[in-house]
């Protein structure tokens, strides 16, 4: 890939919080803004029904099943299904349509439309492109062995991002099979398919198949 533009990977014009990715060069730096940009929607930017003391936002239709635990700040959109013993930590930011089934954990990172994170995972610090499937066991690495920032290595460049916590970028419509790993830095075109029990690092193009 020549550019890691945000529309390189998703399109956002249906995504209700569209205006987070606005200024953003290299489309992981969104990451950084994550944190100011929740707390402005709690100060004025959502409607007010929701628990201030607990920074928690749920859209209109959401499902919230017994056992789900949403610690926030956190904003959920709409006709969402958080399941039984799913885990929502700090700073999530989530589309419409979008399931997070039992046993999986998200932290730090946005999920676009229709995409779903499925039993047992973990998906920190990532940004998940529309209709995108994180399989069953499938988890984001998102922290180096050495604790240095993250580098995304394309071909024989490495581009340093200046994130300490880097999960993956994964494109629209793409697929990641079960118990998949994708490591720090990992960026995914439109469309790959990761199969399963995969380890995945570096740069892949649209419609590749990783396996």
């Amino acid at each position: 890939m020549d550019t890691f533009k945000t529309e390189q990977f998703f399109d956002i014009s249906q995504f209700p919080n569209k205006d987070i990715f606005d200024g953003v060069e290299d489309v992981w730096e969104v990451l950084s803004k994550l944190e100011e940009y929740i707390k402005s929607q709690f100060d004025g930017g959502l409607p007010q029904n929701y628990d201030k003391s607990k920074m928690v936002f749920i859209g209109e239709g959401t499902i919230i099943e017994e056992g789900a635990y949403i610690k926030g700040p956190a904003i959920i959109g709409k006709n969402c299904t958080i399941a039984h013993g799913a885990y929502i930590r700090d700073y999530v930011l989530t589309g419409d349509n979008v399931k997070i089934w039992h046993g999986t954990e998200l932290k730090h990172s946005i999920m676009l439309n229709d995409s779903v994170g499925t039993h047992l995972g973990y998906i920190g610090d990532s940004i998940i492109g529309n209709r995108v499937n994180v399989a069953s066991g499938a988890k984001t690495a998102n922290l180096r062995l050495d604790g240095n920032s993250i580098q995304v290595v394309s071909g024989n460049e490495k581009i340093d991002t200046n994130l300490r916590k880097l999960g993956a970028i994964i494109g629209d419509d793409s697929q990641v099979g079960a118990n998949a790993v994708l490591n720090p830095g990992t960026i995914l075109g439109k469309k790959v398919l990761v199969y399963p029990l995969t380890s995945v690092r570096g740069v892949h193009n649209h419609n590749d198949i990783i396996k």
